[in-house]
C-alpha cells in the first residue's frame, strides 16, 4: 500500500487544471486530488511513462483510448496490461505513485482468468484500502462483474469484510454490490431481491464510520427505487432493534428518495 500524503485542494473545473499540473499528472509524477483531475489525465502518456520499455507493445491500444469512456478505458488497460505484462505489470501498477496506475491494477485484478472470488478479492484488498479516494472506487468497479456473476458466493465473501478494522474495507463490502451503483451496470437480481445482500448489510447497520454509513444508505436508496416497501420495512426494523445515532442516520438517508412518494 502506498503511504498517505497530505491532500491538496485540487481543481474542481477543467479550466482550473494548468498545463503544468496536467503534465505532472499524466507523467505519473503526482496523484490527482479531484475527480475532475482524474478524468483529465492523458492515460496514453501515463502508460508510456509507467512502462517505457514496453511501449511498442502497448502503443496501438493506447492511441484508441481517446474514443472510450473513462470506465471502458480503465477496463481496456487493465486487460491489456495483464495480457501483455502479467505479474510484472501488476506489481508495477500496484505500488506506483500515480493513483491512475494503481487504478489499472484494480482492473488487472478483474482481468486475471481462472481465479475464485476469494482469490480475486484478496488481490484487490490493498487497493480497496488505498489512501486515495479514486483507487478505492476503481477497486470495486474492477471486480464487480465477477461478483455480480456469482451473487451467493459474493455475499458470503463480502460478509467477511464487514468486521475489518479498516472503514475503507467495510465500505467496499457494501459499495461493491450496490444494486444500481455509479458508472457501472446494474445488478438486476439485487434490484428485485435486495434481501439477498442482508448478510452484508446487517453487520453494517450501526457502523461508527460515516463513510460506511453513507454507502449502506446509498445501497438502500438504490433498492428503494424498485422495492420501496422492503426498504421501509427494513429501516423500521433496524430503528426498533438498533436505535443508535448511526442506524438512525443510515435509515434517514436511505429513505430520502421515498419522502416525495
Amino acid at each position: 500500500m502506498t503511504a498517505s500524503i497530505p491532500r491538496r485542494k485540487g481543481a474542481s473545473r477543467s479550466a482550473d487544471i494548468t498545463p503544468e499540473l496536467l503534465r505532472a499528472l499524466s507523467l505519473g509524477e503526482m496523484e490527482t486530488a479531484t475527480l475532475t483531475e482524474s478524468l483529465a489525465v492523458d492515460q496514453a502518456m501515463l502508460l508510456q511513462a509507467v512502462f517505457p520499455e514496453d511501449w511498442p507493445q502497448l502503443e496501438d491500444t493506447a492511441q484508441a483510448l481517446g474514443r472510450m469512456g473513462i470506465l471502458k478505458r480503465m477496463e481496456c488497460l487493465g486487460a491489456l496490461l495483464w495480457q501483455t505484462l502479467g505479474q510484472a505489470g501488476w506489481q508495477r501498477c500496484l505500488t506506483h505513485r500515480s493513483d491512475t496506475a494503481r487504478g489499472w491494477a484494480c482492473f488487472m485484478a478483474g482481468a486475471q482468468p481462472g481465479l475464485g472470488l476469494r482469490q480475486r478479492l484478496d488481490l484487490v484488498q490493498p487497493l480497496a484500502d488505498d489512501p486515495h479516494f479514486g483507487v478505492r472506487e476503481w477497486s470495486w468497479m474492477g471486480v464487480r462483474p465477477h461478483l455480480a456473476d456469482n451473487l451467493p458466493q459474493a455475499v458470503k465473501e463480502l460478509a467477511r469484510w464487514t468486521d475489518q478494522p479498516s472503514e475503507r474495507l467495510r465500505r467496499f463490502a457494501s459499495e461493491a454490490l450496490r444494486p444500481r451503483g455509479v458508472w457501472c451496470s446494474h445488478i438486476a437480481a439485487l434490484k428485485q431481491q435486495p434481501e439477498i445482500a442482508l448478510q452484508v448489510l446487517e453487520p453494517l447497520r450501526a457502523d461508527a464510520s460515516t463513510y460506511v454509513q453513507d454507502s449502506v444508505a446509498n445501497w438502500l436508496n438504490d433498492a428503494a427505487k424498485s422495492r420501496p416497501d422492503w426498504v421501509r420495512a427494513l429501516c423500521a426494523q433496524w430503528r426498533e432493534e438498533s436505535p443508535v445515532p448511526a442506524t438512525l442516520r443510515i435509515c434517514e438517508r436511505a429513505q430520502r428518495s421515498l419522502k416525495s412518494l
